[in-house]
């Protein structure tokens, strides 16, 4: 796909670590071969996280992120190392960067660690290997760590100077990538050629003006991939493209708010979900996800309820996530409950104090930050579902929005 068409959380996200100095941004700008990230030779010169989406040959489309040292110093540098933490939480493939001279610090062991215990797949490079004196053999340009005695066997030497080593690392991203972002699909084996599909898409206050939601985009340009017979239209439609149909539609997908009427409208031999369940589905969350609309049930007086998205935008009075969810919940489970909100990259790592958390469809966060959120929960003991569920279950539909998956679903 061209850069236009791929988002950002549907590209593989490679991040590169590693100590001040040790040359992480003057890499990123050798393997992009954009002058992205700002270089010097004073300490701490990245002080954020930058990121980059953009297409890297020959892996295609990633996003790029280049981060401060992970030895920051003092008040300030320690935030900088939590957000450089942060970058981990959506990492797909990570660039263990390290001067080839000094070898791996304890620093780089601990950050390796950190990788191995989440499985994100590494390449270590061992950088300014043209600035080495450490057992540099004949085979100086070859871009191999048998050539330097300072780094790993498994590592790369890498001179983001000299273009040292810089095509194997590119290789390298390319065969991890390929491995840890296969190929996936919305609903690609619940349709066939020729079907029709309906996707319900209220236009309301809440819909942004001139376009659709990522989920709606995505799904809508699916089908027309499959070469299915997609026609959207608004609830109050229904009725009319029913009737109009010579041939019972294949599937209706909602939008999540729109659940009670749709579901009123579509007869029940027609299946029913909603864009927030296929993208449950679509980034391995669904199981999980489906489980925890239990805990909706059991939620006493005085429970604390976190409810979470992962993008920012411009709250509406009549925004989903902070006036929609809450209403809906104190409505369907008759108590009196505490409310508190994220959004965007914020998501707390200590949930212990929460009795469930009400997730956003994750659209615009990548499968690792997803992944890594449910961990946080289920590390906490704390029960998680996304909107889409969560509304079918307050609607008493979820099990029906739940039978185009019930073969993949544990009873």
């Amino acid at each position: 796909m061209s850069l236009n068409e791929t988002v950002s959380a549907e590209r593989l996200h490679i991040a590169f670590f590693g100590k001040r100095n040790a040359g992480k941004s003057s890499l990123v700008n050798a393997v992009t071969g954009q002058k992205l990230a700002v270089v010097s030779p004073v300490k701490g010169t990245t002080t954020d996280p930058v990121k980059k989406a953009m297409e890297l040959l020959p892996l295609g489309p990633v996003v790029i992120i280049d981060t401060p040292g992970c030895d920051d110093e003092g008040e300030l540098g320690q935030l900088r190392v939590e957000k450089t933490n942060d970058v981990l939480n959506k990492t797909d493939v990570a660039v263990l960067v390290y001067d080839a001279a000094l070898g791996m610090s304890a620093e780089d062991e601990a950050l390796l660690e950190k990788l191995n215990a989440r499985k994100i797949p590494v390449i270590l490079a061992a950088n300014k290997a043209d600035l080495a004196e450490c057992g540099m053999q004949n085979g100086r340009d070859q871009g191999s760590a048998a050539a330097h005695t300072c780094a790993p066997r498994d590592a790369i030497l890498v001179s983001a100077l000299t273009g040292q080593g810089v095509n194997e690392l590119k290789e390298r991203l390319a065969e991890l990538g390929r491995s840890a972002k296969a190929p996936k699909y919305i609903l690609a084996d619940l349709v066939s050629p020729g079907d029709t599909v309906i996707l319900v898409i209220p236009i309301d206050e809440s819909a942004p003006k001139g376009r659709l939601i990522l989920p709606q985009q995505q799904t809508l340009r699916e089908l027309l991939d499959l070469h299915c017979v997609p026609i959207c239209c608004q609830v109050e439609e229904i009725p009319a493209v029913l009737n109009n149909l010579k041939k019972t539609p294949r599937l209706v997908v909602t939008d999540s708010q729109a659940f009670g009427k749709v579901s009123s409208l579509v007869p029940a031999s027609v299946p029913l979900t909603s864009f927030s369940i296929l993208f449950a589905r679509y980034k391995g969350q669904l199981a999980t996800l489906a489980a925890g609309a239990r805990a909706l049930s059991e939620l006493k007086d005085g429970a604390r309820v976190l409810i979470s998205e992962g993008c920012t935008h411009h709250r509406q009075c009549n925004d989903i996530g902070t006036v929609k969810i809450p209403l809906w919940v104190r409505g369907y489970t008759r108590k009196a409950l505490e409310f508190s909100f994220t959004s965007g990259g914020e998501f707390p790592e200590d949930l212990s104090g929460y009795d469930l958390v009400i997730h956003c469809g994750g659209c615009m966060l990548n499968e690792a930050a997803m992944q890594h959120r449910i961990a946080v929960a289920e590390a906490a003991g704390v029960p998680m579902v996304n909107y889409g569920v969560a509304i079918a279950q307050m609607h008493g539909i979820l099990t029906r929005s739940l039978e185009p998956f019930v073969r993949e679903l544990p009873d």
